[in-house]
Parts: structure tokens; sequence; C-alpha cells
């Protein structure tokens, strides 16, 4: 069998039987959020929704990189992107959040340190 094929086997609704599907040769690989990362961002988003900040968001996936954009208007550029780019995990970190001029805020390793440059207490004037 090659990877590329579909390994069947016979499923008669028990336990026993499954069905495996393999990914085809030439298939582009994507970069993605996994579940945890994406509940960490979208954490973040709903407290800023709630606080009146942000008001869309839109998700990409490439092969290079997964990037999470921010908007205020949805007819505009987003204001942040955080994204995630695993080919430089070993030398910048993956995660970055990015402003609209292009500028990288914040860069590293961990998700949640680089998002609390987002996440700054609001001043409130005397």
């Amino acid at each position: 069998m090659n990877e590329g094929d579909i390994a069947e086997q016979p499923y008669g609704g028990s336990a026993q039987g499954t069905a495996r599907i393999l990914p085809f040769p030439g298939t582009p690989r994507q970069v993605s959020f996994d579940r945890r990362e994406l509940q960490t961002i979208l954490n973040l988003y709903g407290r800023k929704v709630s606080d009146g900040e942000w008001r869309d968001y839109a998700i990409d996936f490439t092969p290079d990189k997964a990037v999470f954009s921010i908007y205020r208007r949805t007819s505009e550029v987003p204001l942040y992107r955080i994204e995630k780019d695993p080919r430089l995990a070993r030398k910048q970190g993956a995660y970055a959040v990015v402003a609209a001029a292009g500028m990288i805020l914040k860069r590293g390793t961990e998700l949640d340190r680089v998002l609390r440059v987002l996440d700054k207490p609001k001043v409130v004037p005397a």
C-alpha cells in the first residue's frame, strides 16, 4: 500500500471495523492553530469584543503560516495579525503579533506571553 492510497477495512458499525484515509502525495500541508491556541486567541478576542474595541476577525491558513486577523470594522485593514510561523520556532519564536503598519509588536515561543501585548489594561483618565 502506498502513502497516497486509501486504506479501507470492513466497517460494520462495530468498534472493530475502521476506515482510514491517508494524505495523497503532493497535497500541500497547511499550518494551522491547534484547539488550545485557538481557544486562547478567541478568549482574548471575546473580551475585546465585549469592550467594544474589536468587531470582526478572519483566519487564514497557508503552507507557511497561520494568521488570525483582527478588525475594528469589516471594511478596514486588520488592526492586528496574530501569526504562527513554525519555521521561526527555534529562532525568534513561532508566534508574533503584527500591527496594521507591519511592525512586529511582540514575538515569542509562548502564545500566552505574546498575546499580553494586546491585553493591556485600559488607563482610565482621572
